[in-house]
């Protein structure tokens, strides 16, 4: 992995001693007792956690592991946004080689278990109270015909606005909360010289800033109809029209260097002032974090434009391979178990930006960010608002998303597409196969 461009020399080192003490806290914390007596075993996870302070989270589930007696065996493969490491999990799993865990999201769970490679984890469920702990909607997406067949993380808010405020006191800017005052203060940054938006140009990028758009346009039930429900009337309809209009006027006010740019780079823009916002999902609050900056101080976390009162979720899980070798299957075991830990939810999500998806965890460590997003998520269960992203693997089956992902890239990366042909292709996409 390649140091954080957000981290001078010295930071990188506090940033490892900070890493090694979390390490040592929480082997401390998951000593035996807390988890599953289990003979050790080798424990391979796939995933795709390569950046900073995505690293930084999954040391703390190496480290829960190690302090079990397991050998662990990191399976990690960058970029995309998942796509490469769901390329290199398929070639695993055909060639009879799969790991035993992998991170994977949404439908696509329920798309695995179909090819009878996943493995039940109900024991630990069971044992631990899973359905009491967490939230239905995130309870039934683990499950395939009423069996457990993965191991929830986290939950990411991904209709984040992320800010330097330091740039936008220097230039007079406005922080914004609707689509009219975001472009008001994209021009003041411009006229100032300013990158107003940090964007990085792969198609998952894409379809996340036109999701972000539409439920900021449309509202939360023209988004459900739309990417949930993929109802053709609304992809084709007169508010699609104007998401599509809106998210188009966005493009000016990022930089020519975009395409191909990684999120993680992206977000290393605003945190040195080289860019004054980015519209990402929370997990870009990890590099904030990784790189010494504070919420409120060095950075302000605000829902994006016209989203306040609605959340679209992504929930990162562990599905669960069925193995031969007893000793690994045990340590699988404890991997669902340490995962699921009041210990380990804590010390991950502090790292990863994200907020615990247990229910009923103190949020007493958790910064302002984090508290806000977790009394969102709350409301919005209650108020038919929380919403799966469709552009990280939560609301469709991956040719859909995919057939999507293209769509939408090609009208944001063309000059002459009209918004009728976009919605055109976007139809088209949920046909796919």
């Amino acid at each position: 992995m390649k140091p954080n461009p957000a981290l001078g020399p010295s930071r990188r080192r506090n940033s490892t001693s900070r890493l090694t003490a979390a390490a040592l806290l929480l082997s401390t914390l998951l000593q035996p007792g807390l988890l599953r007596q289990a003979q050790a075993g080798d424990i391979e996870v796939l995933h795709w956690w390569t950046s900073g302070g995505e690293a930084r989270a999954a040391l703390a589930l190496k480290a829960s592991m190690q302090a079990k007696g397991h050998s662990w065996k990191d399976f990690a493969v960058a970029g995309s946004g998942g796509d490469s490491a769901i390329t290199v999990l398929r070639s695993r799993v055909v060639s009879g080689n799969a790991p035993a865990a992998a991170q994977i999201k949404g439908p696509s769970l329920q798309a695995w278990a179909r090819e009878g490679v996943l493995t039940s984890i109900n024991e630990v469920a069971r044992a631990e109270h899973w359905d009491e702990l967490l939230p239905q909607v995130v309870s039934d997406q683990m499950k395939y015909r009423g069996d457990y067949i993965a191991v929830p993380v986290n939950v990411h808010r991904v209709n984040w606005l992320w800010v330097n405020p330091a740039v936008f006191a220097r230039t007079g800017a406005k922080v914004p909360n609707s689509w009219d005052e975001f472009f008001a203060a994209a021009e003041t940054l411009k006229k100032a010289g300013v990158i107003a938006l940090a964007h990085g140009g792969q198609s998952w990028q894409d379809l996340t800033l036109l999701e972000t758009v539409a439920i900021g346009v449309g509202g939360a039930d023209f988004y459900r109809k739309a990417f949930v429900l993929r109802e053709a009337a609304e992809l084709n309809g007169p508010t699609m029209e104007k998401v599509l209009t809106t998210y188009k006027r966005i493009k000016p006010y990022t930089d020519r260097n975009a395409p191909g740019r990684d999120w993680n780079l992206a977000t290393a823009m605003v945190i040195k002032g080289e860019a004054a916002m980015q519209l990402m999902g929370d997990w870009a609050k990890g590099e904030f974090l990784a790189a010494g900056s504070q919420p409120g101080k060095g950075f302000i976390c605000t829902p994006a434009p016209g989203t306040a009162k609605s959340f679209i979720y992504v929930v990162d899980s562990f599905a669960m391979f069925k193995l031969k070798n007893p000793a690994n299957s045990a340590a699988q075991k404890d991997l669902a178990s340490a995962v699921m830990s009041p210990e380990f939810q804590e010390a991950f999500n502090l790292s990863k930006g994200s907020i615990p998806v247990r229910l009923g965890m103190k949020m007493d460590r958790f910064d302002d960010c984090a508290k806000a997003s977790a009394l969102d998520f709350n409301a919005a269960a209650k108020s038919a608002s929380l919403l799966p992203s469709i552009a990280n693997g939560m609301a469709a089956p991956s040719a859909i998303e995919w057939a999507l992902k293209d769509a939408v890239s090609q009208y944001w990366n063309s000059d002459k597409m009209s918004a009728a042909e976009a919605m055109k292709r976007m139809v088209e996409a949920t046909r796919a196969k």
